[in-house]
């Protein structure tokens, strides 16, 4: 599966079967890391157009990792 496509099944649970206030996405933002709720995430990325795929690398839903990009430094 890809990167797109597993995120967008972990957003699509966290929308229409879950509680998306309680997914968080870490992106990369230049030199800095975001970290902001799904919700949030979602209004500012207008669905993957602004913020694409491959600069979120880490999902979590109540500190519990859904998805880490790997070969990426874990620093938040």
């Amino acid at each position: 599966m890809t990167r797109k496509g597993r995120l967008k099944e972990i957003f699509s649970k966290a929308l229409y079967a879950d509680n998306a206030g309680l997914y968080s996405v870490s992106y990369r933002e230049f030199n800095s890391i975001i970290k902001i709720s799904l919700p949030e995430f979602l209004k500012l990325s207008e669905n993957f157009e602004i913020i694409p795929p491959n600069r979120i690398f880490l999902v979590t839903r109540e500190g519990k990792i859904l998805y880490r990009k790997f070969g990426t430094a874990l620093i938040i």
